[in-house]
Parts: structure tokens; C-alpha cells; sequence
């Protein structure tokens, strides 16, 4: 596996699916919770690596929303972006497509201007610093109500030259794709593309409700659509982007062990998959983390490695330009594998 390592440190790869406010180390987490005042439930950063381990995703989810509370300043989001821009850029990644949940900070009094400004400073940083395009996807928490959605949307109007998608997160059961129909064709007559989150814990109705309903350009996670073989068959012939997180699904006990993770199967079976670190501060790894583990896991092959790199790129919101751009520079990469 060591060709394999050295073969996923050179090639140059896009990340789909990450959300910022899951990239909050603890480190971070503490520095930003003693500069603005805040009281968080740890008392060290050990207590924060104890709590870090779920059952669920709810469990995981109810850990994630006390650590946004830190999250305050203009200062504290380009902080927090920045932080993770350093680690996507070490990892080779050239572009990412970042989640952000603004709800999550505008109901606790935060102001949307000065979460998109810190997040915009960083991002526009790292390209300036580095040539690290991006693009950022403004996510509804499917928890909230279809009319809190439709006010977020809303606030977001003076900033859609900088978002390029909506998505859908936070829990899954329960909350179908079906809940934000009306919110997702709002966001689609703005011009916005679309995500969602769904077959993650949700069953493939969920997935079958993100395509026809929620009309969406890519599938995150996913994983539980194998369950369905008809809509494997559509989604491989639609040759639509899966973002998958295996880490993740391990941290959250998708799967018991990563070798039982699908992720082969899905290239087996013609899905067009991506590797992702989803909440990286929280599940153990960032992107290289997630393709290392995962190769050795599930026995990838060079190829089937380079395939999920190649699909990064081809899965983004990058225009056709400079998708050949990255393609051509992952083939430079791989010649002298």
C-alpha cells in the first residue's frame, strides 16, 4: 500500500462534500471559546476526544451544534475556513465545494454578512495564496422547518454571486427530501444548483424523493441506494456524482468495520463516487485520510484510486475548462506513478 499512499499524496483532487463548521478542531474550539466568552461542556481537550465518539448521526449532531456556539466573529469564520484550507491544501487539494449552515449561527444572533465575510476571506485567500478555487454551498438544516428554509433563502439573496448550490443536511430520518420541494425549486429559479444528503441513514425512498423532487445535480453520501438495484441501474445510467464520507459512515456506525464499506462495490457497480471527510474534526481524517484508510480497506487499485480523483474533478460545479485543466494534471501525475 505504500505506491498506493505516495500515488494519493501527489494527485491533485477536488473535495465535495465537507462542512465547515465540522472542520472545528478541538484546539480551535477552545482558542475561539476563550477569545469570545463562551462556556462549552469540556473541560479539556482529552474530554473532547471522549465525546467523539457516537452511536448515530444524531449523537454526533447534538456535539456538532455546541461546538458552532464558539463560532461568533468575522474573525472566528475565516479562522475556522482558513484551518481547513491549510489542510485541504497539504492533502494536493486544488478546489473544494464547501457546506456552510447559516441557521445555525443567524438563530443564535449571528449575522449572515458576517458569516459569509470571514468564510469569503479565507476562500478568496487561498486562491490568491495557493491557486485553491472554490465554490460554497449554503446547506438547510432539514430539522428546521420548510418556512425557516424559505427565510434563509431569502437572506441569502445579496450574497448568491458567491453561492453556487443549495444542500440539504443535519438528521436524516424523519425529515424527507419531500419537506423542502418547494424551497429546493425556489432556489432552482435563483439560479442555484442543488444537493442533499440522502441515503445516508435514510432508506432509498429518500434518494428516489432527492431526484425527482428536490430535482438535485449530486447525491451525498448515498450509500443505502445499493439497497434498490433498479435505482442503482438509474443512478449509474444518469451517471450521477455520488459524494461518499467513509470515514465518516464508520465514526457513525454505518458501517462496523471499513472493510465492509461499499465504496468498491459502488465503482463496481458503474457509480460515478467521490472520497470526501464530511465533519474531518469530528470522524478522524481529512480527504487523504479518507482515500489511505479506505485503499487499504477495501484493496483499491491504483486505477480505481486515480478513477475517484478523475471523478472529483468531473463531479464538481467547475466549468469544462477547468475540469480538462485538472484532468490533465492528475494524467501528468499519474505518468510518473
Amino acid at each position: 500500500m505504500t505506491d498506493i499512499n505516495a500515488l494519493i499524496d501527489r494527485l491533485p483532487k477536488a473535495e465535495l462534500h465537507l462542512h465547515l463548521e465540522g472542520s472545528l478542531e478541538p484546539e480551535l474550539m477552545f482558542e475561539l471559546a476563550n477569545r469570545n466568552g463562551i462556556e462549552i461542556p469540556f473541560k479539556s481537550l482529552d474530554d473532547v476526544r471522549a465525546a467523539y465518539e457516537f452511536a448515530n448521526l444524531q449523537e454526533f449532531l447534538d456535539i456538532y451544534y455546541v461546538g458552532m456556539n464558539v463560532l461568533i466573529t468575522e474573525q472566528d469564520f475565516f479562522d475556522l475556513t482558513w484551518a481547513y484550507l491549510e489542510r485541504a491544501h497539504a492533502d494536493t487539494v486544488r478546489h473544494v465545494e464547501v457546506f456552510f449552515d447559516p441557521q445555525g449561527h443567524t438563530d443564535r444572533g449571528v449575522a449572515l454578512e458576517t458569516v459569509m465575510a470571514g468564510i469569503c476571506r479565507a476562500l478568496d485567500k487561498a486562491e490568491a495564496d495557493w491557486g485553491l478555487t472554490s465554490k460554497l454551498i449554503l446547506c438547510f438544516l432539514r430539522h428546521l422547518s420548510e418556512e425557516a428554509a424559505f427565510e434563509t433563502l431569502e437572506q441569502a439573496r445579496p450574497y448568491l454571486e458567491r453561492i453556487e448550490a443549495v444542500g440539504l443536511d443535519s438528521s436524516e430520518l424523519g425529515h424527507p427530501p419531500s419537506k423542502f420541494e418547494r424551497v429546493f425549486a425556489a432556489a432552482a429559479k435563483l439560479g442555484l444548483k442543488r444537493v442533499a444528503h440522502a441515503g445516508e441513514e435514510g432508506p432509498p425512498a429518500y434518494v428516489y424523493e432527492a431526484l425527482d423532487l428536490l430535482k438535485i445535480d449530486r447525491l451525498d453520501h448515498g450509500n443505502r441506494a445499493l439497497e434498490d438495484l433498479a435505482l442503482v441501474e438509474r443512478l449509474a445510467g444518469e451517471g450521477m456524482t455520488f459524494t461518499v464520507c467513509p470515514l465518516s459512515n464508520l465514526k457513525l456506525c454505518g458501517v462496523s468495520d471499513l472493510r465492509e464499506h461499499p465504496l468498491k462495490r459502488m465503482l463496481e457497480l458503474g457509480l460515478k463516487v467521490t472520497v470526501n471527510s464530511d465533519d474531518p474534526a469530528y470522524f478522524g481524517g481529512y480527504v487523504n485520510e479518507n482515500f489511505k484508510q479506505t485503499a487499504h480497506a477495501v484493496g483499491l487499485s491504483q486505477a480505481e484510486v486515480i478513477e475517484l480523483a478523475r471523478n472529483s474533478f468531473t463531479g464538481s460545479f467547475l466549468s469544462a475548462q477547468d475540469i480538462r485543466k485538472h484532468l490533465t494534471e492528475i494524467e501528468a501525475v499519474t505518468q510518473t506513478a
